[in-house]
């Protein structure tokens, strides 16, 4: 039973699916290749004239007013974190997909990175479940093509404009195995909800025997450091069955319900739809 009926009612896909996306070849991680756009290494780098800055901020200024108005009617997502480099018929990737399915059966948006691996099996599970599917792209130094199951994209240059969309718009977060980058999403979710920037919101880490040694580090040296709390660990819900995550996000979702319900609508002088 959907907690929002009305927003998979509204939504009908109109696009067939497409062909399997290209995965990520673990042999060749572009990500090492550059940056993929020579504006975010001279923005790293130190101070520059400050004419450059002052252009630089209205650039990102703008990357964050494009992805607001992108998504300001995609309805209450969750956003499905994981590795770009598991294929097709891989156990996360059919964990991710049965996410996918469940999310768009709870009435909610399936939001992504929009890659491959993890990003498509959730995506490719909501679409299939005729739930909305959205992808927040980044460019590469190759390019990362957005996965085809995918009802609306957004591709930004920073990084951490992609990261504010990925949370902004979410009430739950999902978590499969990955990198660097998963982690540094993981970690960013989850500084926010034990900051309280956002609260009640569930964080499923998906595959016990994978997310052991990272829980037994917080258990082991973090907690007798005095660096986290011991209740920290419970901001997490850690298993390998889909149900229970299913569980965990309608749970986290219903709290927040009367916010989700009031809905912006679109302004037409602004060029606005759903």
């Amino acid at each position: 039973m959907p907690i929002f009926p009305s927003l998979s009612e509204q939504f009908h896909p109109d696009a067939p699916s497409a062909g399997h996306a290209r995965v990520a070849d673990p042999s060749t991680p572009t990500w090492r290749m550059g940056p993929g756009s020579a504006d975010v290494p001279e923005f790293l780098a130190g101070p520059r004239a400050r004419l450059d800055e002052f252009f630089r901020a209205c650039r990102i200024f703008a990357e964050f007013i494009r992805g607001f108005r992108a998504l300001h009617f995609v309805g209450p997502c969750v956003t499905v974190f994981g590795s770009a480099r598991f294929p097709e018929g891989h156990p996360y990737y059919e964990v991710a997909r049965e996410i996918g399915k469940g999310c768009a059966g709870l009435g909610m948006t399936v939001l992504t990175g929009g890659g491959p691996g993890i990003m498509e099996a959730a995506n490719r599970g909501a679409r299939e479940a005729g739930g909305r599917s959205i992808g927040c792209n980044i460019i590469l130094p190759q390019e990362q093509k957005e996965n085809p199951y995918l009802d609306k994209f957004v591709t930004f240059k920073y990084f951490f404009v992609r990261k504010v969309m990925l949370v902004k718009y979410s009430y739950a977060f999902v978590v499969l195995p990955g990198g660097f980058g998963t982690m540094d999403e993981l970690f960013e979710a989850l500084t926010l909800v034990q900051t309280r920037k956002v609260s009640g919101f569930p964080i499923i880490l998906m595959g016990t025997d994978f997310w052991k040694p990272l829980l037994d580090l917080m258990r082991d040296r973090f907690i007798p450091a005095g660096t986290i709390s011991p209740s920290d660990i419970d901001l997490l819900t850690v298993t390998d069955d889909p149900r229970v995550a299913l569980d965990a996000i309608r749970t986290g979702v219903v709290t927040h319900s009367q916010r989700i319900k009031q809905q912006a609508k679109p302004n037409a002088l602004l060029g606005e739809k759903r």
